[in-house]
């Protein structure tokens, strides 16, 4: 059986989205740790279940309170959703990875603002990811987010044969 095709004129990715406890804190966060900047909002929603937030969270009750956009730097943009499901809901449990030039003087930044660090910086010195190095950090929320550099390329890319955008070395 052949396989269809991908979806046609896919371009690449638009939008990440988080869910986060508080719009306003978030976007404080992505403004003084990573140069944020809001390009638009939605809502405030009225009602206590709205279909947007049925679609997203898949579950009744869901309200979403208020989305914003954010632009860091080049690349997706930022959708920052004040989503209510649950009491015990987390945010954490995945993460967005953000190009840095510098990895070093990234962590220096991140501890000035007493950033939990979660693990690194790594260096990747074999394999496919050799020549990336990577941390794990906490946002003030609990959401667990990557900063990623690798200024000399990954080692897997020099073998592909299509173009992979690189947010380092592909600046506008």
């Amino acid at each position: 059986m052949t396989r269809p095709a991908p979806i046609p004129g896919l371009a690449g990715i638009d939008h990440i989205g988080l869910v986060v406890p508080n719009v306003d804190a978030a976007t404080d966060f992505f403004a003084a740790v990573l140069g944020g900047e809001r390009l638009y909002d939605i809502g405030p929603f009225a009602g206590p279940e709205d279909w947007m937030a049925g679609h997203l969270a898949g579950s009744t009750g869901a309200h979403i309170h208020r989305l914003r956009v954010l632009a860091v730097a080049n690349g997706p943009v930022l959708e920052l959703i004040e989503l209510t499901v649950s009491p015990t809901a987390s945010p954490a449990g995945w993460h967005v990875a953000f190009y840095v030039d510098d990895m070093e003087a990234a962590l220096a930044a991140l501890k000035a603002h007493d950033s939990a660090i979660l693990s690194g910086p790594v260096q990747m010195t074999e394999g496919p990811s050799a020549g990336l190095t990577w941390l794990y950090f906490k946002a003030p929320w609990g959401q667990q987010l990557e900063l990623v550099s690798y200024p000399g390329g990954i080692a897997a890319y020099r073998e592909l044969r299509r173009r992979v955008w690189r947010p380092g070395l592909d600046r506008a």
